[in-house]
């Protein structure tokens, strides 16, 4: 992955991967490699986690990111977050083997515990609701965003 910005101007996110096979996935971005699979009940190696399991923990890590900066900004002192997540989905659509429901998660729970040095019932409310709300990657996941794939033929 790499990430371009410029104050005042649009981030750009670019990653990059090559399969290794129908399930599993080599992703390098900077010094970082990641490795996406399937477990061995979808047919693959369990090597790594799923895409979907990494859409939650790239959810995990954009609202703690997101969960710190709106603290500091409000000047309050965020010691630690944990964060549960929980994602329900039908793999039958994914499988080809109905197309009744939708192919993603159908519902997803968060479960937030700050550990704040000293705020008040009111200020985390506050505090989790625009951390909510300003966390990029729920605001991807709750809302549209248009995606083109296309392909490029290789000669």
């Amino acid at each position: 992955m790499e990430i371009k910005q410029t104050i005042g101007r649009p981030v750009n996110v670019r990653i990059h991967g090559e399969s290794e096979n129908a399930t599993k996935m080599q992703f390098q971005s900077g010094k970082f490699k990641i490795v996406i699979d399937e477990p061995k009940n979808m047919g693959g190696t369990n090597d790594g986690p799923s895409p979907v399991q990494v859409l939650l923990m790239a959810l995990a890590g954009c609202l703690n990111v997101t969960g710190h900066e709106v603290a500091r900004q409000r000047g309050l002192k965020l010691n630690k977050l944990r964060i549960n997540i929980e994602g329900n989905m039908n793999a039958c659509n994914f499988m080809g083997c109905s197309f009744d429901e939708r192919a993603g998660f159908q519902k997803i729970k968060v479960w937030l515990k700050p550990d704040f040095k000293a705020a008040t019932e009111t200020e985390i409310e506050s505090w989790a609701q625009e951390t909510e709300a300003r966390c990029p990657v729920t605001d991807n996941i709750k809302e549209a965003t248009e995606i083109n794939v296309s392909y490029t033929a290789l000669v």
